[in-house]
């Protein structure tokens, strides 16, 4: 499990574009095979992919989150490790 100390960037070769109202990221490196791997986010995981910025640590984009979203603060830092999870092992993101 992540520390919400850690400061994660976005990893330059994926691209996040705004469809019909939703956010997707998209490999922009390797083949056309990784057009497979297209990532669609909901609007909080939009909202933290937007935070991410290599300079804020996950402590600081969760209360964001907090004060943006009607969340309880549990579910919130449980939703944030997870999502960040995910993009770290998709290579989406990683430690800044």
């Amino acid at each position: 499990m992540e520390s919400l100390d850690v400061v994660f960037q976005q990893d330059p070769s994926i691209v996040s574009r705004n469809i019909a109202g939703e956010t997707v990221l998209v490999p922009i490196r390797r083949s056309a095979g990784d057009l497979d791997s297209i990532y669609a986010l909901n609007e909080t995981a939009a909202r933290i992919w937007e935070l991410v910025d290599g300079q804020r640590p996950l402590r600081a984009i969760l209360d964001t989150v907090i004060a943006e979203f009607e969340v309880a603060p549990e579910m919130a830092t449980a939703d944030l490790l997870e999502l960040v999870a995910q993009l770290e092992e998709v290579g989406a993101l990683r430690p800044a």
